[in-house]
């Protein structure tokens, strides 16, 4: 997840700013499209298939590896102010090309996983069971040994098809370290969007609550306000290293696509912690739905996803008429949390939707509450 680095939506498009042509108001309105668009498939998509994934952990007695409790969405801040200004630093005094060099690799290595997992979960369910049979099956035992802890065990299955789609995925990521082409860029980006609102677990809403709350501050403080008149906070550090940044850690779109096809290079950006971060608290709105309402009525995911396209949609609106990066966040919190949390309290399940877990209290919690 890449939200402690780029939490911002960007646009360039006067030339006496960036230096390239400014845009055409066609451009820009199949960029905000665009990114739109984007922004919405792995969230919906990769919320309905949190249900499936974190049912089917528990059915097997297992927990998701990476949930979010509330000591973790209260540090998450801090950690990400920390990461963000210290690629800041290295941006400005190490050469950026070996900066970029190193990070993408490292990206890329993360986003091959990701896209392999993205790609056999599309492709798996298109063939016939009968294919299936002459496919070899292999499966990786794997075990953590932690000093002072028991060993953990893993378990991880795959088959002659992933081994074929994850040589592909290697091949896109090499030819996307080559060319750093915005196409590929957006392919890891959308694998890594769709995986992490997928897997990852907030342990409550209130978890939620907290998270969106912490980096609400985080965006207005690095990124600032509506204008530049009304900057009381803000920083160039999060757009310095948006633009600076050249691994997969933002969606991107150019404005000069109809001027210069695929060689375009006059660029709208969406950060991918602007899809993931709200993607979770909606992913979880979707299980407690599949918990609280069993005959499939999805109310507080439709009112969840409604609110992320009412606040990107504002996000736009704002960045468009001001012509400067916004933070995000500052649109989609108070949506995202508002018309889900309104819903709730008029339909009665506010307490539910505040007591639902996807899984118990973890056990260090339980352990420290003893001592």
């Amino acid at each position: 997840m890449e939200s402690e680095v780029n939490e911002t939506a960007g646009v360039e498009n006067t030339s006496n700013v960036t230096g390239r042509d400014a845009a055409t108001p066609e451009g820009i309105a199949i960029t905000y499209g665009s990114l739109f668009l984007m922004a919405l498939l792995p969230l919906f998509f990769g919320s309905l298939r949190s249900v499936g994934y974190h049912t089917g952990l528990k059915t097997r007695g297992e927990e998701a590896g990476d949930r979010i409790g509330m000591r973790d969405a209260a540090m998450f801040p801090v950690y990400a102010s920390g990461g963000l200004f210290g690629l800041y630093l290295f941006f400005k005094f190490l050469p950026k090309e070996y900066v970029n060099t190193i990070l993408s690799a490292l990206f890329l290595l993360l986003g091959i996983s990701a896209l392999t997992r993205a790609l056999s979960s599309i492709v798996n369910p298109f063939i016939p069971d009968s294919w299936k049979a002459w496919f070899t099956q292999y499966s990786l035992h794997l075990t953590v040994t932690t000093p002072g802890k028991e060993s953990e065990e893993s378990r991880l299955k795959f088959t002659t098809i992933d081994v074929i789609l994850a040589v592909g995925s290697a091949l896109l990521g090499l030819g996307h370290l080559l060319s750093n082409h915005w196409l590929s860029n957006n392919v890891f980006g959308l694998a890594f969007c769709l995986n992490a609102i997928e897997m990852i677990s907030l342990d409550s809403v209130g978890v939620g609550a907290l998270l969106l709350g912490g980096l609400f501050l985080y965006d207005i403080f690095w990124v600032g306000s509506l204008s530049e008149q009304c900057l009381v906070f803000g920083t160039d550090v999060m757009v310095t290293v948006a633009k600076s940044f050249e691994a997969p850690i933002k969606l991107m779109f150019p404005m000069d696509i109809l001027e210069k096809g695929l060689g375009a290079n006059n660029f709208g950006m969406l950060g991918l912690g602007d899809i993931v971060i709200p993607g979770l608290l909606i992913a979880l709105l979707c299980r407690f739905d599949k918990s609280h309402h069993p005959k499939g009525i999805k109310v507080y995911f439709y009112s969840g996803f409604l609110a992320y396209v009412l606040g990107l949609g504002t996000t736009i609106a704002v960045m468009h008429t001001f012509k400067a990066a916004q933070p995000a966040l500052l649109y989609l919190v108070p949506s995202c949390l508002g018309l889900p949390l309104f819903m709730a309290l008029i339909r009665g399940d506010i307490s539910d939707m505040f007591k639902y877990r996807d899984y118990p209290e973890k056990k260090e919690a339980k352990e420290s509450k003893e001592d």
